[in-house]
């Protein structure tokens, strides 16, 4: 037989997950009415298609990120290996 405290957290936590489900579900279709409403579009001009760097600027950029992560945390990655991380 199930107690009297076990019943009441029983209960709130069914009570309480009812009312944060609802809570989502409500936030969630919310969310996408304003998504959906063409009032909340943004113009034209801020969607842009081309992309702001050119190829060779992106790829340029991200060897250079990969180098100064290396660089970075190079050191790290050999200590933990000799660890046997």
């Amino acid at each position: 037989m199930i107690s009297v405290l076990a019943q009441e957290r029983l209960l709130g936590a069914a009570l309480g997950s009812a009312f944060a489900g609802i809570v989502v579900f409500e936030q969630r279709k919310s969310i996408y009415r304003s998504i959906s409403d063409p009032q909340h579009q943004l113009p034209s001009q801020f969607h842009t298609k081309e992309p702001i760097f050119g190829k060779e600027t992106r790829a340029e950029l991200a060897r250079l990120w990969n180098k100064a992560v290396d660089q970075s945390f190079g050191p790290v990655i050999q200590y933990l290996s000799s660890r046997g991380w």
